[in-house]
């Protein structure tokens, strides 16, 4: 019988038990949030100078604990260890972020006399932290996508109450901690390792007015539903496409498009799903693309030479492999992979997928990617846009005309020349429309989805 008072962490590769969190009772979770409240009223003060100067102690501790936090990543998500260590410099990137958006936050003056009745009043304009921010984070990116609510929430004065994702619970932890010895009120940012179900409570506790979730649409819309007069962030899902022309350079694409689609196993939301190509350089590309593939390195996370690693969970993993074996049932193809050894499915590339099948319909989150042909470039354009979701988009073309014309028809919230939708700086505003979600992350962005401005009138 299992023991609900903790939550037992294995490794994604073998299953080995890495650890054991304590789970917080009832009256816990509602003592975290009354501290949360309390600590508000500390937080929301702190100047300017005293959170810039905490953001720059944690990024500087996070860079000098690279390869401990990538070791720990690389255990309970499976992430590759260089790739793990790459998620601790993006974390310390995003905290310094913050630091350098704060500092240079301004508020507006405000000039009110535009009719007889307001002479002589002016407007000050200033932006205050709504309250404590409920983070809900996914498993994919247990350190970055955590920093990416905790280091705006500090910046702005928020405290920060966290709800990580039941396999990842580790990155957190160690997050808070060097948070804390950062100079952060301990009060001030809380992990909580419960489940869905609990955490929904918190969602509608009007005590946690901003709500920030990363993870599947289902869940994420869900929680909108419940929460309609709260700030509800949300980064949800996309089966991303990238768009390869005639005059692109095929040698780069081809490593680009096997970067995205195959690094973490597949397991981002911009990771690449749907490649079309110009039929003209389809069988060229095709054979670079898959000569990329081959000499991918797939197995063992923490061994530093892997590119691919498992999946999060075997029944993930066996998931995929049922996507993969129906989309074959339906007349696709398999040019690469299509197999699976427990969590570990090697990096698959499909032909001959039609639109409603799951592979391309749905966001796949694991390492398989559908190749396709394309004439025009407004047949490509409609195709790509041709999705729920839209979160990112990669275009391969010299053209300014035709670069032009995808940044004003693609249905996303950012498009990438020359590279994959995988790419994302830590500082650029990311989110998605449609059915990816609602809302912009990247520190400085987030600061305004954390905060309202609020008026002062000056009257001599």
């Amino acid at each position: 019988m299992s023991d609900l008072s903790v939550l037992v962490v294995r490794a994604p590769f073998d299953g080995a038990e890495i650890a054991r969190v304590p789970r917080p009772s009832t009256a816990d979770v509602d003592a975290t949030i009354v501290k949360a409240v309390a600590v508000f009223e500390e937080t929301r003060v702190l100047p300017t100078y005293v959170r810039v100067a905490i953001l720059r102690r944690v990024a500087a501790a996070l860079e000098a604990r690279r390869d401990e936090l990538g070791a720990v990543i690389a255990r309970e998500a499976g992430k590759p260890l260089k790739a793990a260590r790459t998620e601790v410099e993006r974390a310390a990137a995003t905290f310094s972020a913050a630091a350098a958006a704060l500092e240079a936050w301004k508020g507006e003056m405000l000039p009110l006399d535009v009719n007889a009745a307001s002479v002589a009043r002016w407007g000050v304009v200033k932006r205050v932290p709504l309250g404590p921010v409920l983070a809900i984070t996914p498993f994919n990116f247990p350190l970055n996508l955590t920093a990416h609510k905790v280091a705006p929430a500090i910046a702005v004065g928020a405290p920060v109450v966290q709800k990580p994702a039941s396999q990842t619970p580790l990155s957190a932890l160690a997050l808070q901690a060097i948070v804390r010895e950062a100079g952060w009120p301990v009060d001030a940012y809380a992990v909580l390792a419960i489940s869905g179900r609990e955490a929904e409570a918190l969602v509608t506790d009007p005590r946690l007015p901003v709500v920030s979730f990363t993870g599947s649409g289902a869940v994420g819309w869900r929680l909108r539903e419940i929460a309609p007069r709260k700030r509800v962030g949300l980064e949800l899902g996309g089966n991303a496409a990238v768009i390869v022309h005639s005059d692109a350079d095929l040698d780069d694409a081809a490593s680009r498009v096997a970067a995205g689609a195959f690094g973490y196993a597949g397991q981002s939301c911009i990771s690449v799903q749907r490649a079309l190509v110009q039929k003209d350089v389809f069988a060229a590309f095709r054979a670079k693309l898959l000569a990329k593939t081959a000499a991918l390195a797939v197995g063992d996370p923490l061994d530093a030479k892997t590119d691919v690693g498992p999946m999060i969970a075997p029944e993930e993993a066996a998931r995929a492999a049922a996507w993969i074996e129906e989309a074959v049932a339906g007349g696709a193809r398999v040019l690469a992979g299509g197999t699976r050894t427990g969590s570990v499915v090697a990096p698959t590339i499909l032909a001959g997928t039609t639109r409603d099948m799951k592979v391309e319909a749905q966001e796949v989150f694991a390492p398989i990617v559908t190749l396709s042909s394309y004439g025009t470039w407004e047949e490509a354009l409609a195709r790509a846009n041709d999705s729920k979701y839209g979160l990112q988009a990669g275009v391969f073309t010299n053209d300014l005309g035709r670069i032009q014309r995808a940044f004003d028809v693609l249905e996303v919230g950012a498009v990438l020349v020359n590279d994959v939708p995988t790419w994302r700086a830590d500082r650029m505003p990311y989110g998605g429309v449609k059915e990816s979600g609602i809302g912009r992350e990247g520190p400085a962005y987030a600061m305004e989805e954390f905060t309202e401005p609020r008026l002062l009138v000056l009257r001599p």
